[in-house]
């Protein structure tokens, strides 16, 4: 069996340290069964050192030119080779526990994809709040956060991958679509909770409440509208780091 994690990275030289340094110890849950991994660093138009740093940490790296997260998530995933594919965000940390939890799924032969639910690397109280919210929906509804989702490669092949039309959301509407497939093959998508996925607080700090405001206002009123336009969806975008 091989593993292919899968990084989108844009401009993430400050974080993507210390995530390729989490995934390889994560790794071990992979290599204690047998199992090949390999990490593949999709370089999103960087303007700093973020390939740089990624190849010196053993990540193979490969470009995307357009700006869009879900069309990096795609090029990364159209180099890898393994069975099942690990998409985990930069600015975001992984452990064995959920590795293990992965491999887990994998072994049970149910399941077809899978999320985590998510947890701030800072205490906040709007952002635990978010967390909390979106970690309840992801269960009940079974959607992936996009910076975790394992599926396997062939089912993502088979319904075309993100979305590049998306600018946002992309992991929803790809959890939709897995689900319909998992279910015309008698199987399942699955959210797992007992080591959830340690994230970047900073954007709490970069972005101001007003500016989230205006930006769920956005979303609310004109999603369709919002989430296809890049500069609607600034705080994944501007650079901001």
């Amino acid at each position: 069996m091989k593993i292919s994690v899968v990084i989108p990275a844009f401009n993430e030289e400050k974080l993507i340290g210390a995530s390729l340094s989490s995934i390889q110890a994560a790794g071990a849950a992979f290599s204690g069964l047998g199992w090949e991994m390999e990490i593949v660093v999709c370089d999103n138009n960087s303007t700093d050192g973020t390939a740089e740093l990624a190849r010196a940490a053993g990540a193979r790296v490969v470009f995307e030119p357009v700006n869009q997260i879900a069309r990096a998530r795609n090029t990364g995933a159209a180099a890898a080779g393994g069975e099942w594919l690990v998409f985990v965000d930069a600015d975001s940390r992984s452990e064995r526990g959920l590795f293990s939890e992965v491999a887990g799924e994998i072994q049970s032969g149910r399941c077809l994809a899978g999320g985590c639910t998510v947890r701030m690397d800072e205490r906040h109280f709007v952002g635990d709040c978010g967390t909390g919210l979106w970690n309840l929906i992801s269960r009940i509804a079974k959607w992936t956060a996009g910076s975790f989702i394992f599926c396997e490669t062939a089912a993502f092949r088979k319904i075309g991958g993100f979305n590049v039309e998306l600018f946002a959301s992309e992991e929803i509407d790809l959890s939709k679509r897995l689900k319909k497939l998992a279910r015309r093959e008698g199987k399942k998508v699955v959210i797992l909770h007992r080591h959830p996925l340690l994230t970047s607080a900073r954007k709490l700090s970069l972005y101001s409440r007003q500016e989230y405001l205006r930006l769920l206002i956005r979303m609310i009123f004109h999603p369709r509208k919002s989430t296809r336009s890049r500069e609607a969806c600034h705080p994944w975008y501007d650079g901001r780091r």
